[in-house]
């Protein structure tokens, strides 16, 4: 009976955490990413600003969480596409395409995650982890396209690497900057993400 209590508190203090993340989620699409007020955060949860405090000790700690939750999510996403997919070119495009529709979908965690909206806020590593790990997801599929003949091999160098992830990062961006309240498929720039693997596929053509 002892070992159950901390074990209801410490449930408890993770569900109100998941309940002031939601709500300052909820504050930064009204208010603005930058615009995240604690004390908002608080009153709508029904306890003073102070208290919040014991639960993120500042609001940089809260757009961590958020940072960290967000790129979980669409690694998640990107990760499930991408393992349903051949490898290589296939799986690529499959993770761009889950990618994009999950930030459709969070625009305001987007926001977060690929601009740089909050003066001062620098994500911690356990925050960016998911972040690296998406990075080694889509390398190890762009050495199986070039393994495959789909891809030159210089793809996979670090100057490759950044023209993949500015292809989706770009798109996505403007998909949010300009028409936020479109859906992946009405996007004017969404539309465009399955041809991204073959633009990829064009500046670096296999050899033979």
């Amino acid at each position: 009976m002892t070992s159950a209590t901390p074990d209801r508190r410490a449930l408890r203090r993770e569900q109100t955490r998941a309940e002031i993340l939601d709500l300052a989620l909820d504050e930064m699409a009204t208010a603005g990413v930058a615009g995240l007020s604690l004390s908002t955060v608080a009153r709508r949860l029904g306890i003073r600003p102070p208290s919040l405090y014991k639960y993120f000790p500042s609001r940089h700690a809260v757009y961590d969480a958020l940072f960290a939750r967000g790129n979980r999510d669409y690694l998640a996403a990107a990760r499930a596409a991408a393992g349903g997919a051949e490898p290589g070119l296939a799986a690529i495009g499959a993770a761009f395409e889950a990618g994009a529709r999950w930030v459709v979908a969070n625009p305001t965690l987007g926001q977060l995650m690929f601009w740089r909206p909050v003066p001062g806020y620098v994500p911690s590593a356990a925050a960016y982890a998911p972040a690296v790990a998406l990075g080694e997801l889509m390398t190890a599929q762009v050495r199986a396209a070039v393994d495959r003949g789909e891809l030159h091999p210089d793809a996979a160098a670090p100057a490759g690497l950044d023209l993949l992830r500015s292809l989706i990062t770009g798109v996505v961006s403007q998909q949010l900057a300009n028409e936020p309240d479109a859906t992946y498929e009405t996007g004017r720039f969404t539309r465009l993400v399955p041809r991204l693997p073959a633009l990829f596929a064009a500046a670096y053509p296999p050899t033979g």
